[in-house]
This record gives structure tokens, sequence and C-alpha cells, in this order.
């Protein structure tokens, strides 16, 4: 079996598939073919369902539950990894409306988490992820939301944080931020995503047990070279989440879309929206 797999050249996702592309484990028979994009790229994607597995924004699986089902392993949430509001200057929220603010796709959990953070809709401008600290550098835009590895590089650049919008969401609802999960065709069936979410599991052991290995995988990717930067990327957005949603990241994706059903996205849902573990 061939399986079209999707996610972003960022730190944290290709540690986690390098195992699974290079078939250092035992894939029981798959063979997965990459798509390597930026996460607003593969959203598009999994709503044209080009790919049979995909990572995605839970801002896009929201509007995906009906055709894709999210797996227990692969995900990134945590604590203390939001997306950040920056500009050159500190803005009050009455300055911060009147100019756009550079966002990294419509369909991404930071453009999510920004309006959750200014219920009055901010005007936006959406570029790729890694041009939004240079527009607003150059004044191209008033403010940004960066995400991934910019987080570790904006301070150095000379830009200042308004907000972290991943401490407004914990604050607010006591659950870690679900930033991106790993959604499945459900067409596939339970026991095909059932394996492949194993398999992904197995992946990220491997991962663990031999980061040099897969350092120079990740580094070959990744937008900021520094090693020190990928390590942090990496220790930061793959944690126990990672593995299995567990407990609590479960709830935190309920609630996540218990607040979007708030503004009437609730209708277009399918339940259960996480695969049953076997």
């Amino acid at each position: 079996m061939r399986l079209k797999i999707g996610f972003s050249p960022c730190p944290n996702d290709t540690y986690i598939f390098y195992a699974l592309i290079h078939q250092a484990i035992d894939t029981e028979g798959i063979v997965f073919e990459p798509f390597m994009a930026d996460v607003e790229v593969l959203n598009k994607k999994a709503f044209s369902q080009d790919l049979d597995i995909t990572k995605i924004s839970f801002n896009a699986f929201l509007d995906l539950t009906r055709s894709h089902i999210l797996l227990n392993a692969g995900s990134a949430l945590g604590r203390n990894c939001g997306p950040l509001l920056i500009s050159r200057q500190q803005l009050s929220t009455d300055q911060l409306l009147k100019q756009p603010i550079a966002i990294p796709g419509a369909n991404t959990t930071a453009n999510f988490l920004l309006d959750f953070y200014t219920p009055t809709k901010a005007l936006k401008m959406v570029m790729p992820f890694d041009q939004i600290e240079r527009s607003v550098l150059t004044g191209v835009a008033q403010a940004g939301v960066i995400i991934h590895e910019n987080r570790f590089t904006y301070a150095d650049r000379g830009l200042t944080k308004i907000a972290d919008l991943g401490t407004h969401w914990e604050e607010k609802t006591g659950h870690p931020i679900p930033l991106g999960g790993i959604i499945g065709l459900r067409s596939l069936g339970t026991e095909t995503l059932s394996k492949v979410d194993s398999l992904i599991r197995k992946s990220l052991q491997y991962a663990h047990d031999n980061r040099q290995e897969v350092l120079e995988y990740v580094r070959a990717h990744a937008q900021e070279m520094n090693a020190s930067v990928m390590w942090q990327h990496i220790d930061l957005y793959v944690n126990q989440y990672s593995e299995d949603l567990g407990t609590d990241g479960k709830a935190a994706i309920d609630r996540f879309f218990a607040e979007a059903g708030k503004s009437g996205r609730v209708d277009r849902w399918k339940s259960p929206y996480i695969l049953t573990e076997k």
C-alpha cells in the first residue's frame, strides 16, 4: 500500500516523520510518499483531499471532520508554545486594529487565536509564515502573528512582543494550546488509520533514540539553520502530546471545538472526530 503523507518542513515535523519516510522502522507494508509544504498549503490540500494523511491546523480541521479523522500521534499541542503577536513597538488595542496584521493563513490556528484574543475583528493580510517578520520590519504590516522558528528569533531582529496568543488561550481556558494535528481520510478505514497512528508513534520513538542521525534531515529542511534553534523548536513542539493526545490533549481539542461552535461552525462537524485507539 502506498499513502501520500503531508507535513511541514519545520523541525518538529521532519523530526517526527524521518523514520517513517526513510523506512528506518518497519512500516508494515506501507510506503509513504512525502509531500512537504507550509501548513497553510497542507490545509488547502486537505480540503481537496489530495493527501491520504496530513498535518493540519486545528482551525482547518474544524471544517474537515466529515471527510477526515484525527490521529492520536503526531500532534502539536502544549503550553507556552503558541503564536506570538509582534510589532516594531508596543501598540494599544485601538492602534492594533487600525492597520493590517500579517497572518500565516486564514485556516491556521494562529488566525483562530488572533480572533480569540481580539473579538473585534482585525484587518488582516495573509502571507507565508517566513515572510511575516520581514513584512513587519519593513512596515508592510503594522504587526504580525508569528509561528514556528520565528518564535525564537524575532527579538534578535528588533521586534517587540505585543501578546502571547497561546498564553491568552491558556489563561482563558486552562487547557494546553491545540496547534496542529495529523489527520487521515476516513475512507482509508479504521484498520489502516490505526496502523498509521502506531507507525507515527514508532517513528517518533526512533527519532528520540537517534537524534543525531535525524538532525541532518531536519537541518536540510529547516528555515533556521542554527542547531540550537532547531533543538529548541523540537523540544518545545515535540512532547507528550506528540506521542499520544491523552486525556488532557483531547479535552483541549474539545474546548477548541466548543469555542468555534460559538461562531456557528458546530453544524459542520462529524463525531467522533478523534480516532478511537484499539
